[in-house]
């Protein structure tokens, strides 16, 4: 990398947290994206500074846009839209669709991710082989991490404003969500 790194994001999606780096040299209208450190986009000798990149990430092919944009004289504003919406009202929309746990197991550190909307379990990028049943109190998803059976339950609240509440549980024993 070059002394043009301009931005720096940190992108939680279903399959994994993904580091997405921009470069943007001002004197030679180059403009770079890597992913993970991977470089996905490169443009050189580009004569119009100000504009947007656009190029996906992750494995479901997210799309993400850089806009960048002129301030004043020759200081630019770098901004990051995912899906069309900016960084920040992604992830409070993602915090609403999706439910994490970070656990360790066996030594290998695992991040379930339960898309409510489609009920998908994805475990570090992989998404998981499920069979879902219904029980007494709501539903049951059940899937192995490793030796390990897996359980996310859906319950309702009770409360109209709280909705379903989903529990991870491992071997039986519940696993606290995380927060991202």
């Amino acid at each position: 990398m070059s002394g043009d790194l301009v931005g720096v994001w940190e992108v939680a999606l279903s399959d994994g947290v993904h580091r997405i780096e921009f470069e943007h040299g001002t004197t030679t209208g180059k403009r770079v994206i890597y992913i993970d450190g991977k470089e996905v986009l490169r443009r050189d000798w580009m004569f119009k500074l100000v504009g947007k990149e656009t190029f996906n990430v992750g494995n479901a092919d997210t799309k993400a846009t850089i806009n960048i944009d002129a301030v004043s004289g020759f200081a630019y504003e770098y901004t990051l839209e995912i899906n069309g919406q900016s960084l920040k009202k992604y992830m409070e929309n993602r915090s609403k669709v999706t439910s994490t746990w970070l656990l360790n197991l066996d030594g290998i550190d695992c991040r379930v991710v339960l898309e409510k909307d489609t009920m998908d379990i994805w475990c570090n990028g992989q998404k998981m082989e499920t069979a879902g049943e219904f029980v007494d109190d709501g539903t049951e998803t059940h899937f192995t991490l490793g030796d390990h059976d897996c359980c996310i339950k859906a319950v309702s609240s009770g409360k109209k404003r709280d909705g379903i509440i989903h529990t991870l549980l491992v071997d039986g024993t519940e696993v606290s969500e995380a927060t991202e």
